[in-house]
């Protein structure tokens, strides 16, 4: 069912409308939903939407682990007229307050455990609370079934809100459009069929989370949430539902690839993606080796704009740390800084065009005016495009890769030096297995290199060798000044290494 690239977008919702009657859709964890059972759920939880909060596009934010009430919320609101705003089931009461007064939430669905945890304070006024058990009982106990939507494509479906990892979260607007073609696209170019199980790990209020949903049952395929606690649940999950797709972020896949997979969990699977930060070449070779049948799809992306490339996975051996080209319906073009189209070779700044472009952050026109400008002239398809602030380059084969973020490049001893290159060559001694370049303020040097890495379990004496190899292979303004070792990296809610945390530790 994902042959057919078609670049017309429709209401997000009617993508319960795709998969065969008695195909799987959703695997919980009590039992399985059909499609037919998908159509009816999603229906009836948007019919009692719709009578709870009748303003359209009033918004409505649900705060739960993965789960029934988690994955229909995304078609359920969108049918009902509303926005969704998914909140990280990970996050405290203090970033959940700032999200529902943000966003003007009209309700907030969420488990007992984590209503009670809002003081009085945390939730604004026109805000009602509502347990998860009770919207999915009294939305049955209605007998109503609203129809697939009319929704102009064009209107907003859901607000995304950023970990906040870099000051208060932000809200990112997506519409019926932006979401549909998403999955439109992710599940054309890897090839998504109806008879395919997603392992959804990956938290739903992330955009590449959600996508796990949209894309698969475009396809008509189906999905097993999962909120693991060890990398060794991801593991048994795949052998038990016989798991073809699974989505991960670096740090997760770094911990899957030191277990000893079954031949269960390895034989099902067909295709890996990645996004949330690039793929070493030792990690590509490990789960290379691993799932040797297996298609590796490395991508990169941003939530105000979803998707912007991926790499063929016919090149993932001679370009492992290659970004590769753009996604369909997205025109990736890198200017350099004078505002021109750059050379191949020649860095320059990531900017996305086309219709998966966001519509700027939710009632932030300041911030918004920032990032989401007029494209440039060349580009084919002109309006407004996402600047992303990420510092990329092309070769001649028109292969993109990714030097580093603009505001997190390191200026020490007034050289600019990419994080990434540090990390690379820690990665590429063999003796660690996470690695974070960072740059603290320094009185002589402007900003010091500080390495924070966590070893090999195997390493033999990593933190003597170490700096050994690192003073072969990088230049004297490149060495770290210190190198911080670590049993563990602090992780981010969306399973991103926390880099800001990081910073924030070794500044104080």
């Amino acid at each position: 069912m994902a042959d057919t690239l078609n670049p017309t977008p429709w209401p997000l919702d009617h993508l319960a409308e795709r998969g065969a009657d008695d195909a799987a859709a959703l695997i919980l964890k009590a039992e399985t939903l059909t499609h037919a059972d998908l159509r009816e759920r999603v229906g009836r939880l948007a019919a009692w939407l719709a009578r709870e909060v009748p303003e359209k596009g009033a918004r409505v934010a649900s705060w739960a682990a993965k789960g029934e009430l988690t994955c229909l919320m995304p078609l359920a609101a969108a049918r009902a007229g509303l926005v969704h705003v998914p909140v990280n089931p990970l996050l405290k009461h203090m970033q959940v307050a700032h999200i529902l007064a943000d966003s003007g939430a009209a309700m907030l669905i969420g488990t007992p455990a984590r209503l009670k945890s809002l003081e009085d304070s945390d939730v604004p006024a026109q805000c009602r609370l509502v347990e998860e058990q009770d919207a999915l009982e009294q939305a049955r106990a209605l007998g109503e079934r609203m129809p697939p939507s009319n929704a102009d494509p064009d209107e907003l479906a859901a607000i995304l809100y950023t970990s906040g990892s870099t000051g208060r979260p932000k809200g990112v607007m997506l519409s019926h459009a932006n979401l549909w073609l998403g999955a439109v696209s992710v599940a054309h170019y890897l090839g998504m069929a109806a008879d395919d199980v997603t392992l959804a790990v990956l938290p739903l209020s992330f955009d590449y989370g959600q996508n796990q949903l949209l894309s698969t049952w475009y396809a008509g395929g189906a999905v097993a949430p999962l909120d693991y606690l060890f990398a060794k649940d991801v593991m048994k999950a795949c052998a038990k539902h016989g798991v073809t797709t699974l989505a991960a972020v670096p740090p997760l896949w770094v911990q899957l690839t030191e277990l000893e997979w079954s031949e269960d969990a390895i034989a099902p699977m067909r295709r890996m993606t990645n996004s949330g930060g690039a793929l070493t070449t030792d990690l590509v070779r490990d789960l290379r080796g691993i799932f040797p049948d297996a298609q590796l799809f490395p991508m990169y992306g941003l939530t105000e704009a979803f998707r912007s490339t991926y790499l063929d996975p016919a090149l993932v051996d001679t370009h492992p740390t290659s970004m590769g080209t753009a996604i369909p319906f997205a025109e990736i073009l890198i200017i350099n800084d004078v505002g021109e189209l750059a050379a191949s070779g020649e860095e320059g700044e990531l900017v996305h065009c086309g219709p998966l472009v966001a519509q700027g952050y939710w009632q932030d026109a300041e911030r918004t005016a920032e990032r989401f400008k007029p494209a440039p002239v060349m580009s084919e398809y002109g309006g407004t495009a996402v600047w992303s602030g990420d510092r990329v380059r092309r070769d001649v084969d028109g292969l993109l890769y990714f030097v580093g973020r603009r505001d997190a490049m390191i200026k020490s001893q007034g050289n600019r030096i990419s994080p990434q290159e540090v990390e690379e060559a820690a990665l590429a001694t063999g003796l660690v297995a996470e690695a974070v370049a960072l740059g603290i303020a320094d009185e002589r040097l402007g900003q010091a290199v500080h390495l924070v890495v966590r070893a090999e379990p195997d390493a033999d004496e990593p933190e003597a060798q170490l700096p050994k190899l690192l003073a072969k292979e990088l230049p004297n303004f490149m060495q770290p000044q210190v190198i911080h070792w670590r049993e563990a990296m602090p992780l981010n809610p969306n399973g991103k290494i926390d880099r800001t945390a990081l910073k924030r530790e070794l500044a104080a």
